[in-house]
């Protein structure tokens, strides 16, 4: 009997032995798993990550309501203002109108690359920063990357700016025609008239002019269309600057870095000077110990 308990004890002693090891490989387990969580988290460029999402809304805005703006102008001058596509190479509005949609079309695609590139350049660049002292180096590669980033990014931001201002003429253009529309409606018996002469649309000898009088202005008026066309074109323009604004905040972002990458990269030439001068330090001290030893023996 005497011998069975003391077997007992001894298994109970390695269930509960079991039992605590079980749980610190559980906690070690969750502790190792949050560990790596906070690590990924803390690589990732959070400031890069806000920018592509702010590019990436301000081009999807302009591209796509700047294509449907442009598809519902087409429709209205066809309509209302009675125009048609001319025949062969000349170069009209309708013919502008689809450049101007391409141009979109590749705007779309660019930028849509151009953003990846960026987020993968604040990856790698915040990989440098925290990795410094382990296996990653930073290459005089890579800075120049940066720089080519840098003056990239600004020549994108300027480029914005005048799609911007450009985006800001047919805005200007439907709000006078939304605002004839509108003192129409007010002003009884007034009798107002828009020419596409003024805005370079058509040329000087062709007259293409519609009044308040008409039936075709007032069916332009009454129609969901032209208020569709004139507020896709302002959302366009808050896309468009939007796309400013997420370059600014590149320009800021790929500064930081580049001045980031420079400090750490001085950082690293003197832990390798004084790594060297300590390894050369330390073979002079065993050399004359060994001198040493050998003129005693």
């Amino acid at each position: 009997m005497a011998y069975l308990r003391e077997d007992l004890r001894e298994c109970e002693i390695i269930v509960t032995n079991l039992s605590l090891l079980e749980r610190s490989l559980r906690s070690l387990h969750v502790r190792g798993c949050f560990e790596c969580c906070i690590k990924c988290l803390g690589g990732i460029p959070y400031a890069s990550l806000i920018a592509t999402i702010l590019l990436y809304a301000g081009v999807a805005l302009f591209c796509g309501c700047g294509h449907e703006a442009l598809s519902g102008t087409v429709n209205i001058l066809q309509t209302y203002f009675e125009m048609a596509r001319t025949a062969g190479d000349t170069l009209d509005v309708f013919t502008m109108i689809d450049i101007f949609k391409y141009v979109i079309y590749g705007i779309a695609a660019a930028f849509f690359v151009y953003g990846i590139l960026l987020m993968v350049e604040g990856f790698f660049t915040t990989g440098a920063i925290k990795d410094l002292y382990g296996d990653f180096k930073i290459t005089t590669c890579g800075r120049c990357v940066s720089a080519w980033f840098i003056m990239l990014t600004y020549l994108f931001m300027l480029a914005w700016l005048g799609v911007t201002a450009f985006t800001s003429l047919p805005v200007y253009m439907y709000f006078n025609l939304w605002t004839i529309c509108r003192n129409t409606t007010l002003v009884e018996g007034a009798n107002l008239c828009l020419d596409l002469r003024q805005f370079g649309i058509v040329t000087i000898g062709e007259e293409k002019k519609i009044c308040t009088v008409s039936e075709n202005f007032l069916r332009m008026c009454e129609s969901t269309e032209l208020n569709m066309t004139f507020h896709l074109f302002i959302v366009a323009l808050a896309g468009a600057g939007a796309a400013v604004i997420a370059m600014v905040h590149y320009l800021m972002v790929l500064s930081a870095n580049w001045a980031y990458v420079k400090d750490a990269c001085r950082m690293q030439k003197y832990e390798d000077i004084k790594s060297k001068e300590e390894q050369e330090l330390h073979d002079i001290h065993s050399t004359r110990s060994k001198e040493r030893l050998n003129a005693y023996t």
